[in-house]
């Protein structure tokens, strides 16, 4: 039990003692203690003072004494400040945790709890490699996965590969009209990366196309629709849904090379899914759900034959659900795709890492799930995040102004090996030992930048300020990490502590209690969704050791009790340090 938890426990008692008012637990707001005023944590009074009939300053001073009273080995002192009861824990009870954690590798580990939780992230298409905005949200899907399984659900990491539709038979036409049977292989190119330079090639065609249409006398919306390499786009889509075979034998085989292309990035990135959903596979699902909202009213048909719903009086829009020819939309999809994963999976919530220009999608269809009655609505969450931008702008796939996952990748191992040389701290190491560092911190910079921003918020990446180890960065811990790991090689792990350490100085308290909330925080970042809390959290204690490391030795302290502490606590957080990062996918090195 954290000592918050403790404080809350120990105040209901004392309110029910004192007052015989019965509270629970969630009626008492703990903070920490400001810095400016004297105290460890601060019992806020204003909840209670109306139900108790008491002034804050008499009620707190009633339960600071009755804490300190009867729980003087948690309280040594209290102050009261207009309606704050500010506490000091006392110093054995973080020499107690400290002993009882330090060499604890599960540390923050919470029990399985029986809930289960599905998270989606990734939903690449195949016409294009992965981008920066996919690294984004591959670590975040990824991450907060991790930091959900780490307090106690069962998770299910999935990924929905869109793998059909107008945008693929467009790379297959411009491979059809320009690659004169290249392949990958025959030009050396990673599968992923072959398949997008030829939607990049479809649109400068298509660009070329409808100027020339133009110069003839059309106008450009008939251009565009006369275009005949768009003509012959929407021609193999319908061929592709008719079954043609050789449109599916080249769907494939371009699907397969993406595949390998993504594969590659998978495994680089560190990302990973228990379950792959196709498009392909499920485009056709939710008709028969359309069909049954028929028969209840829940949607509409229209004189020409589409399907809709009507949300205005849920202050939205009419929304269509089935196009006059019968096919699925995409929202149709998902509300298929909703129910299939809710059959399988029986999850408690699903979680759908996508980004924030679909929030009003996701909107429509938990809205469309509960008016029909579907398991699926109440488990439906959005995970909304910005978009991520380059100094120099916004990206466009199309015209290949995006910069692919496996460039920007390449670029920050390189910037982390120039950066690493320019240290000089690696002369010892091998050639094999380097190419692992370079590539554990180039992407641990990567992905502690990207993480580091609450998800709802836009963001730019910059690729040096990433890697600064001065910084609010991912190699800022990493060093920090390898720092610690030298002082325990140089003097030994220590096992238990000498007894004697009765006080503790100022910032050997601090890092204790940072240490200490460790779970707390992990608690706090799956309930909200947000890695960035935890991201937040490792650089705050990784700078809190480095001041008690600068200012309070360890091999010439004060003691041999002293210095126990101080391992003990450098232990404490080589561990925390290591187990934060891993929840964000990033390696931390032994040495650096």
């Amino acid at each position: 039990m954290s000592v918050v938890d403790q404080i809350k426990s120990v105040t209901v008692k004392a309110i029910k003692e004192l007052y015989t008012v019965e509270l629970t637990e969630n009626n008492i707001l703990v903070n920490a203690t400001k810095p400016e005023f004297e105290g460890d944590y601060t019992v806020v009074l204003f909840a209670f003072v109306k139900q108790l009939k008491k002034s804050p300053d008499a009620l707190g001073n009633e339960l600071g004494n009755f804490l300190i009273e009867n729980y003087n080995e948690l309280f040594t002192s209290f102050n009261i400040i207009k309606g704050f009861l500010n506490l000091n824990i006392a110093d054995n009870y973080w020499i107690g945790f400290l002993q009882q954690q330090h060499k604890n590798i599960s540390y923050g580990v919470k029990e399985k709890n029986g809930d289960r939780v599905m998270v989606e992230y990734s939903s690449p298409n195949t016409n294009k490699p992965l981008h920066l905005g996919h690294l984004r949200n591959n670590f975040l899907g990824w991450s907060i996965a991790e930091i959900l399984s780490t307090n106690g659900y069962d998770v299910v990491k999935t990924c929905i590969v869109n793998d059909r539709g107008i945008h693929i038979c467009k790379s297959m036409i411009a491979w059809q009209m320009f690659a004169d049977g290249a392949t990958p292989q025959s030009t050396n190119t990673k599968g992923d990366h072959f398949v997008g330079d030829y939607y990049v090639k479809f649109n400068d065609e298509y660009k070329k196309q409808i100027e020339e249409l133009i110069a003839t006398g059309l106008i450009k919306e008939d251009a565009e629709k006369q275009a005949p390499i768009m003509k012959a786009t929407q021609q193999m889509l319908l061929d592709w849904e008719a079954g043609k075979p050789n449109v599916i034998e080249l769907w494939k085989n371009m699907n397969s090379w993406v595949y390998d292309g993504f594969n590659t990035t998978y495994k680089t990135i560190g990302s990973d899914f228990d379950k792959i959903y196709y498009e392909s596979n499920t485009y056709l699902l939710g008709k028969t759900i359309v069909e049954k909202g028929l028969e209840k009213n829940v949607f509409f048909k229209k004189d020409d034959g589409s399907v809709w719903i009507d949300l205005t009086a849920d202050g939205l829009d009419e929304k269509v659900v089935m196009r006059k020819d019968g096919t699925s939309v995409y929202i149709t999809q998902d509300i298929g795709l909703a129910e299939q994963k809710q059959n399988e999976f029986n999850a408690n919530q699903s979680i759908y890492v996508v980004g924030d220009e679909q929030n009003y999608h996701f909107k429509v269809l938990k809205l469309i799930c509960e008016k029909l009655g579907l398991a699926s609505a109440d488990q439906i969450y959005h995970l909304s995040y910005g978009m991520v931008e380059l100094p120099t702008g916004k990206m466009k796939s199309r015209e290949g102004t995006v910069v692919d996952a496996d460039d920007l990748v390449a670029e920050m191992i390189n910037i982390s090996q120039q950066k690493t040389e320019e240290l000089g701290k690696v002369k010892d190491f091998t050639s094999d030992e380097l190419h692992e560092l370079y590539s554990t911190i180039g992407l641990g910079a990567l992905k502690f930048f990207l993480l580091r921003v609450d998800p709802k918020k836009k963001m730019v990446f910059n690729p040096e300020e990433s890697i600064d180890f001065h910084g609010f960065t991912g190699p800022f811990i990493q060093y920090t990490h390898a720092r610690i790991k030298s002082i325990l090689r140089k003097m030994g792990e220590v096992t238990s502590m000498k007894s004697g350490v009765e006080n503790l100085l100022p910032l050997e308290k601090e890092l204790i209690i940072q240490l200490e909330i460790f779970p707390t925080i992990i608690g706090e970042a799956a309930a909200e969704h947000d890695p960035s809390k935890l991201a937040i959290y490792i650089f705050n204690l990784a700078k809190i050791f480095n001041s008690f490391y600068s200012e309070h030795s360890i091999a010439n302290a004060e003691s041999e009790e002293k210095k126990y502490l101080r391992l003990q606590s450098a232990q404490l957080t080589a561990n925390v340090i290591k187990k934060g990062m891993s929840l964000l996918g990033i390696k931390v090195p032994e040495r650096m």
